[in-house]
């Protein structure tokens, strides 16, 4: 168990975490209760079998989910087009917070690179995979989002953030 002093963000914790971590797996859950542990099982899998290096779990693969935001899936779906034509991957779901990956993978290869302090670890990840020439699957996971009254806090500025992270770390490597 680490605690930081002060919130640094999403990216700064994943970056800690994965420095700390020496299993042969690591999987990244947010605490927001949005992500349902159970879907576990399927992330491991393609890992576990040898068929994969990372797995991505996709909101958007026909799984169990709250109906909430037509403009955040669309913003999704922009997101996840752009990601997929720089790194050149046919993900439904590049800003899922489901990521799995080897741990060996993700030490050795994912965590010197990874820069992002927020969000941005979300494009970063995608990209620093894609850039390994991982294998990467994608599996169905159920999702319970959340409304602005439920806590949810994501808004418009973190999309253009993550157009420009997507942009930063297809070209800037």
């Amino acid at each position: 168990l680490h605690l930081q002093p002060v919130n640094c963000g999403k990216g700064a914790a994943i970056r800690q975490a994965l420095s700390m971590s020496t299993g042969d797996v690591v999987i990244v859950q947010d605490a927001d209760l949005e992500y349902d542990p159970a879907d576990w099982r399927q992330l491991l899998e393609p890992i576990v079998d040898g068929r994969a290096d990372a797995c991505f779990g996709s909101r958007f693969l026909g799984g169990p989910h709250r109906v909430l935001y037509f403009w955040h899936s669309v913003g999704n779906k922009l997101l996840t087009m752009y990601s997929n034509m720089l790194t050149n991957l046919n993900l439904t779901d590049m800003e899922t917070c489901y990521k799995a990956m080897r741990g060996d993978l993700a030490r050795a290869v994912i965590l010197p690179k990874l820069r992002s302090d927020r969000f941005g670890f979300e494009p970063e990840v995608t990209a620093r995979l894609a850039q390994a020439k991982a294998r990467i699957f994608e599996v169905q996971i159920s999702y319970s989002g959340r409304t602005y009254a439920e806590g949810k806090k994501i808004g418009w500025r973190d999309g253009i953030a993550a157009f420009w992270h997507i942009t930063r770390f297809h070209f800037g490597r």
